[in-house]
Protein backbone atom coordinates (compact mmCIF):
# COMPACT_ATOMS: atom_id res chain seq x y z
CA UNK A 1 0.00 0.00 0.00
CA UNK A 2 1.62 3.02 -0.67
CA UNK A 3 1.86 6.14 1.99
CA UNK A 4 -1.17 8.18 0.96
CA UNK A 5 -3.27 5.06 0.80
CA UNK A 6 -2.11 4.22 4.03
CA UNK A 7 -3.17 7.64 5.68
CA UNK A 8 -6.46 7.48 3.91
CA UNK A 9 -6.68 3.94 6.08
CA UNK A 10 -5.40 5.24 8.90
CA UNK A 11 -7.49 8.48 8.80
CA UNK A 12 -10.53 5.99 8.27
CA UNK A 13 -9.87 4.27 11.18
CA UNK A 14 -9.16 7.31 13.75
CA UNK A 15 -13.12 8.37 11.91
CA UNK A 16 -14.39 5.45 13.54
CA UNK A 17 -11.65 5.67 16.85
CA UNK A 18 -9.92 2.65 15.97
CA UNK A 19 -7.34 2.44 18.15
CA UNK A 20 -4.68 0.77 16.07
CA UNK A 21 -4.51 3.67 13.84
CA UNK A 22 -4.75 6.51 16.60
CA UNK A 23 -1.46 4.46 17.86
CA UNK A 24 -0.22 4.06 14.18
CA UNK A 25 -0.92 7.81 13.75
CA UNK A 26 0.59 8.33 17.08
CA UNK A 27 4.27 6.60 17.11
CA UNK A 28 4.52 7.55 13.20
CA UNK A 29 4.35 11.62 14.05
CA UNK A 30 4.35 12.27 17.39
CA UNK A 31 8.35 12.49 17.56
CA UNK A 32 8.00 15.01 14.54
CA UNK A 33 6.01 16.95 16.41
CA UNK A 34 7.92 17.38 19.41
CA UNK A 35 10.99 18.35 17.93
CA UNK A 36 9.19 21.25 16.44
CA UNK A 37 7.56 22.60 19.93
CA UNK A 38 11.29 22.21 21.48
CA UNK A 39 12.93 23.47 19.14
CA UNK A 40 10.87 26.46 19.02
CA UNK A 41 11.41 27.14 22.55
CA UNK A 42 8.48 24.53 23.71
CA UNK A 43 8.53 21.57 26.19
CA UNK A 44 7.59 17.97 26.62
CA UNK A 45 4.53 18.94 28.26
CA UNK A 46 3.75 21.46 25.15
CA UNK A 47 4.39 18.77 22.72
CA UNK A 48 1.80 16.45 24.21
CA UNK A 49 -1.03 19.11 24.41
CA UNK A 50 -0.26 20.20 20.92
CA UNK A 51 -0.20 16.91 19.73
CA UNK A 52 -3.11 16.17 21.35
CA UNK A 53 -5.12 19.38 20.12
CA UNK A 54 -3.86 18.84 16.36
CA UNK A 55 -5.49 14.72 16.92
CA UNK A 56 -8.78 16.60 17.70
CA UNK A 57 -8.57 18.96 14.37
CA UNK A 58 -7.32 15.67 12.74
CA UNK A 59 -10.49 13.69 14.07
CA UNK A 60 -12.90 16.15 13.53
CA UNK A 61 -11.88 16.70 10.02
CA UNK A 62 -11.87 12.47 9.57
CA UNK A 63 -15.31 12.77 10.45
CA UNK A 64 -16.06 15.36 7.36
CA UNK A 65 -17.64 13.78 4.62
CA UNK A 66 -16.48 16.28 2.50
CA UNK A 67 -12.76 16.59 3.58
CA UNK A 68 -9.83 15.11 1.21
CA UNK A 69 -6.51 14.57 2.47
CA UNK A 70 -4.33 16.57 -0.23
CA UNK A 71 -1.04 15.77 1.30
CA UNK A 72 0.70 13.22 3.30
CA UNK A 73 -0.81 12.54 7.19
CA UNK A 74 2.06 13.51 8.75
CA UNK A 75 2.49 16.89 6.40
CA UNK A 76 -1.24 17.66 7.67
CA UNK A 77 -0.26 17.26 11.24
CA UNK A 78 3.09 19.14 11.07
CA UNK A 79 0.80 22.23 9.61
CA UNK A 80 -2.08 21.79 12.32
CA UNK A 81 1.07 21.22 15.10
CA UNK A 82 2.75 24.32 13.92
CA UNK A 83 -0.30 26.69 13.43
CA UNK A 84 -1.34 25.58 17.07
CA UNK A 85 1.98 26.23 18.45
CA UNK A 86 2.31 30.14 16.99
CA UNK A 87 -1.33 30.37 18.89
CA UNK A 88 -0.02 29.30 21.32
CA UNK A 89 2.99 31.87 21.14
CA UNK A 90 1.16 34.62 20.26
CA UNK A 91 -1.52 34.18 23.25
CA UNK A 92 1.72 33.39 25.73
CA UNK A 93 3.74 36.25 24.19
CA UNK A 94 6.83 34.36 25.67
CA UNK A 95 8.95 36.16 23.24
CA UNK A 96 8.04 39.57 24.21
CA UNK A 97 7.09 40.92 20.28
CA UNK A 98 4.40 41.81 18.92
CA UNK A 99 1.69 39.28 18.08
CA UNK A 100 2.03 40.32 14.58
CA UNK A 101 6.14 39.60 14.09
CA UNK A 102 5.74 35.89 15.50
CA UNK A 103 4.28 34.68 11.79
CA UNK A 104 7.65 35.92 11.13
CA UNK A 105 9.56 34.09 13.94
CA UNK A 106 8.07 30.55 12.45
CA UNK A 107 7.01 30.68 8.89
CA UNK A 108 4.46 27.73 8.41
CA UNK A 109 4.20 27.87 4.85
CA UNK A 110 8.03 27.64 3.97
CA UNK A 111 8.65 25.39 6.87
CA UNK A 112 6.22 22.89 5.53
CA UNK A 113 7.19 23.33 2.04
CA UNK A 114 10.93 22.91 3.45
CA UNK A 115 9.37 19.64 4.79
CA UNK A 116 7.34 18.81 1.63
CA UNK A 117 10.79 18.74 -0.27
CA UNK A 118 12.72 16.49 2.25
CA UNK A 119 10.52 13.76 2.77
CA UNK A 120 10.03 13.77 -1.12
CA UNK A 121 13.52 13.60 -1.40
CA UNK A 122 13.93 10.65 0.86
CA UNK A 123 11.33 8.86 -0.65
CA UNK A 124 13.16 9.42 -4.59
CA UNK A 125 16.06 8.24 -2.50
CA UNK A 126 14.15 4.83 -1.23
CA UNK A 127 13.17 4.15 -4.87
CA UNK A 128 16.80 4.45 -5.85
CA UNK A 129 18.44 2.46 -3.24
CA UNK A 130 15.86 0.08 -4.03
CA UNK A 131 16.70 -0.45 -7.80
CA UNK A 132 20.64 -0.44 -7.21
CA UNK A 133 20.26 -3.86 -5.66
CA UNK A 134 22.63 -6.06 -3.87
CA UNK A 135 25.58 -5.83 -3.25
CA UNK A 136 25.79 -1.85 -3.28
CA UNK A 137 22.69 -1.35 -1.33
CA UNK A 138 23.84 -4.23 1.69
CA UNK A 139 27.25 -2.20 1.20
CA UNK A 140 26.00 1.68 1.62
CA UNK A 141 23.13 0.80 4.21
CA UNK A 142 26.33 -1.51 6.30
CA UNK A 143 28.64 1.90 5.86
CA UNK A 144 26.30 4.95 6.23
CA UNK A 145 23.58 3.36 8.05
CA UNK A 146 25.11 0.90 10.87
CA UNK A 147 28.60 2.83 11.02
CA UNK A 148 30.45 -0.18 10.08
CA UNK A 149 34.82 0.39 9.48
CA UNK A 150 35.62 0.04 6.01
CA UNK A 151 37.88 -3.64 7.21
CA UNK A 152 33.99 -5.11 8.58
CA UNK A 153 32.94 -4.05 5.40
CA UNK A 154 35.41 -5.73 3.42
CA UNK A 155 35.15 -9.14 5.81
CA UNK A 156 31.12 -8.91 5.31
CA UNK A 157 31.44 -8.64 1.85
CA UNK A 158 34.22 -10.64 0.89
CA UNK A 159 36.22 -8.00 -0.44
CA UNK A 160 40.02 -8.55 -0.60
CA UNK A 161 41.21 -5.39 1.98
CA UNK A 162 39.52 -2.17 3.24
CA UNK A 163 40.72 -0.63 0.05
CA UNK A 164 39.05 -2.40 -2.36
CA UNK A 165 36.07 -1.88 -0.15
CA UNK A 166 36.42 2.01 -0.39
CA UNK A 167 36.58 1.48 -4.03
CA UNK A 168 33.54 -0.34 -4.66
CA UNK A 169 31.46 1.91 -2.08
CA UNK A 170 32.43 4.91 -4.20
CA UNK A 171 31.31 2.70 -7.38
CA UNK A 172 28.06 2.37 -5.58
CA UNK A 173 27.88 5.81 -4.56
CA UNK A 174 28.17 7.03 -8.43
CA UNK A 175 25.25 4.67 -8.95
CA UNK A 176 23.07 5.71 -6.30
CA UNK A 177 23.37 9.39 -7.67
CA UNK A 178 22.75 8.64 -11.17
CA UNK A 179 19.49 6.43 -10.20
CA UNK A 180 18.52 9.14 -7.72
CA UNK A 181 19.06 11.94 -10.45
CA UNK A 182 17.20 10.00 -12.67
CA UNK A 183 14.23 9.40 -10.68
CA UNK A 184 14.55 13.22 -9.47
CA UNK A 185 13.58 14.23 -13.02
CA UNK A 186 10.96 11.85 -13.75
CA UNK A 187 9.34 13.09 -10.41
CA UNK A 188 9.88 16.42 -11.30
CA UNK A 189 8.51 16.24 -14.41
CA UNK A 190 5.47 14.72 -13.60
CA UNK A 191 4.57 17.92 -11.49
Amino acid sequence: MNSLGQDKYLLEGLAIQDKNAIESIYKSNFTMIQNLIINNKGTLNDAEDIFQEAMIVLYQKSIDKEFQLNCQLKTYLYSVSKRLWLKKLQSLQRFGIQADDVEDFISVESDLQKHQQEQNQFSIMEKAMEKIGEPCKGLLEAYYIHRKQMQEIANQFNYTNADNAKTQKYKCLVRLKKLFFAEYKIDKNDR
